[in-house]
C-alpha cells in the first residue's frame, strides 16, 4: 500500500477495504493521536487541513496529510479511490444519550402540553413514562425492534456515527430485559458503535406505587445482577429528580451497579434542583446529563471530578424549561458534550446538527465548542474516545463528506435543512 500502511505495519493481519480520499477541500479534527476528551480554551479549536488526503485500512483511519506531502500509492490492490475536490469531511456525531427503543408516540400529551398541561400534570394523569411503559410491555421483541431500527437508521442518516441508547420505558425485568435485547440486536448490525444503559430507575411503576422500598429492591437485588449476567449494559443510570428518584436513592443504585461494573449515569437537575450532578460525582459517574437546574456550587464540583456534563438542548425546547447554565460551564474550563435525548416523550429527534444550532442560538456556544461537544466529549461520554468523534490514527472511519463549501459554521447555521453529505462507516458508504 502506499506510505499509509507505515503507521500500523503488519498489525492488521487481512484488509478487509481501502480507501483513499484525495484533494479533501478541508479536513476536519485532525489529531496526531486521539484527543480524550477537551475542556475549556481547546474547545474553541478545531484543527484541520486544507487540500488534505485521508485513508482507510480495515475500516480504520490509517493516516492523513496534505496533498503537498501525499506520499504517493505503491499498491493499487483492492484500493477504492474517492476525489473529494469541493467537499468538506467531519467525523461523525457521537450521541451519548438517546431513547430510541420505545414502541408507539406520545403525541397526545405534546397537544396536552399546548393546552396548558405541564410535565408533572400529564405524568399524574399516568402518561410520561408511565404511559410509554404500558405501550412497550405490550410490545413484542420483534415489533419493538422493527420500530427502533427505523430511528437508527434515521439519526445514522442525519450523521451520527455512534450512540448510546437506554432502556427504562419497561420497568420490570421481563421488559427491561426485551429493551436491551433489541439494543444488542442493534449493536450487533455492526453499523456504528452502541452503547447500552440500564435505566430501570426512570419511574416507579404503577404496580410498585405503594411500595417504593420494594421497587429500589427489585432494582438492585434482581435487575440489576440479571442485566449484568446477561452482559447487556455497560452503564446505569437513574432519573434523579423530585417526584422519580431521590439523591440518595441514586447513589445507591449506582453503587449497585458499580459492584457489577457498570459505570453510572444521571438524569440530573432537569425539572428542579434534585442533588442530582452531586450523587453522580460522588458515585464516579461517567456523566451527569440535562443540567438545566444546574448551579454555581454544582459547576465547582464536576469541575473537581471526572464526570461529564451533558447538554441535552432537545429536551429544554420540546419541554420549554429554563435553560441549563452551559455557557457558564464553558467558561468554567468543563468539557461539556452534547446529546439529542431522542425519545418520545420531551425530544422526539436525533437529529444533532439541530442540537448544535440550538447549543448555538439558546446557550451561545461558538460553532467550535458545539461541534467539539457533539463529536469528542459525546464519544468520551459513553466511554468511545479511543474509537469515534476525531480524525486520528487508528479511529474508526465513520467520516461526513459534505458537498460544497460547508463549514463547522454551516451545522448550526442550516437549522432546518439537511447537509448534502455522504456518510462513510468503517470506511464504507453508508447505505440504508
Amino acid at each position: 500500500m502506499m506510505g499509509i500502511n507505515r503507521r500500523f505495519g503488519n498489525q492488521i493481519p487481512h484488509i478487509v477495504m481501502r480507501l483513499l480520499l484525495k484533494n479533501i477541500s478541508r479536513l476536519y479534527s485532525t489529531y496526531q493521536h486521539p484527543p480524550g476528551i477537551i475542556s475549556g480554551e481547546a474547545m474553541r479549536q478545531v484543527p484541520a487541513l486544507d487540500d488534505a488526503w485521508l485513508a482507510c485500512d480495515n475500516g480504520l483511519i490509517a493516516d492523513f496529510g496534505t496533498m503537498a506531502e501525499f506520499p504517493g500509492i505503491s499498491d493499487w490492490k483492492d484500493l477504492k479511490v474517492m476525489d473529494c475536490s469541493g467537499k468538506s469531511v467531519f467525523p461523525a456525531f457521537a450521541d451519548s444519550h438517546t431513547h430510541i427503543v420505545y414502541a408507539g408516540n406520545r403525541e397526545q400529551e405534546f397537544a396536552d402540553r399546548l393546552k396548558g398541561l405541564s410535565y408533572e400534570e400529564i405524568a399524574a394523569r399516568g402518561g410520561g413514562i408511565i404511559n410509554s411503559a404500558k405501550k412497550l410491555r405490550e410490545c413484542t421483541e420483534n415489533d419493538l425492534f422493527d420500530q427502533a431500527l427505523v430511528r437508527f437508521h434515521e439519526i445514522i442518516r442525519q450523521g451520527t456515527g455512534a450512540v448510546e441508547i437506554k432502556s427504562g420505558y419497561g420497568l420490570n425485568l421481563e421488559s427491561e430485559l426485551k429493551m436491551l435485547r433489541v439494543v444488542r440486536r442493534l449493536r450487533d448490525l455492526n453499523i456504528i458503535p452502541v452503547k447500552a444503559t440500564f435505566l430501570g430507575a426512570h419511574a416507579i411503576p404503577p404496580e410498585f406505587a405503594a411500595n417504593r422500598a420494594g421497587y429500589l429492591d427489585e432494582l438492585t437485588e434482581r435487575m440489576l445482577p440479571a442485566i449484568a449476567e446477561e452482559g447487556l449494559a455497560d452503564f446505569v443510570d437513574v432519573f434523579c429528580e423530585k417526584n422519580y428518584f431521590t439523591s440518595a436513592e441514586t447513589t445507591r443504585i449506582l453503587e449497585a451497579g458499580a459492584k457489577l461494573g457498570l459505570r453510572g449515569k444521571v438524569h440530573a437537575e432537569q425539572l428542579s434542583h434534585s442533588g442530582g450532578i452531586r450523587a453522580a460525582v460522588k458515585a464516579g459517574a461517567i456523566s451527569a446529563d440535562h443540567l438545566e437546574f444546574c448551579d454555581a456550587a454544582d459547576i465547582s464540583a464536576l469541575k473537581a471530578s471526572g464526570t461529564i456534563p451533558t447538554i441535552l438542548p432537545g429536551a429544554a425546547f420540546f419541554l420549554d424549561l429554563q435553560r441549563p447554565p452551559a455557557r457558564s460551564m464553558l467558561d468554567a474550563g468543563l468539557p461539556v458534550a452534547l446529546a439529542s435525548d431522542y425519545n418520545p416523550g420531551s425530544s422526539p429527534t436525533g437529529n444533532m446538527k439541530l442540537m448544535m444550532s440550538m447549543a448555538c442560538v439558546m446557550y451561545r456556544f461558538t460553532p467550535e465548542e458545539a461541534f467539539n461537544a457533539a463529536t469528542i466529549n459525546g464519544a468520551a461520554a459513553m466511554d468511545l474516545q479511543g474509537s469515534v468523534g476525531s480524525v486520528a490514527p487508528g479511529m474508526l472511519a465513520n467520516l461526513m463528506i459534505c458537498d460544497g463549501p460547508v463549514s463547522l459554521a454551516s451545522f448550526p447555521y442550516r437549522f432546518g435543512s439537511e447537509l448534502r453529505a455522504d456518510l462513510l462507516l468503517k470506511g464504507e458508504l453508508f447505505s440504508s
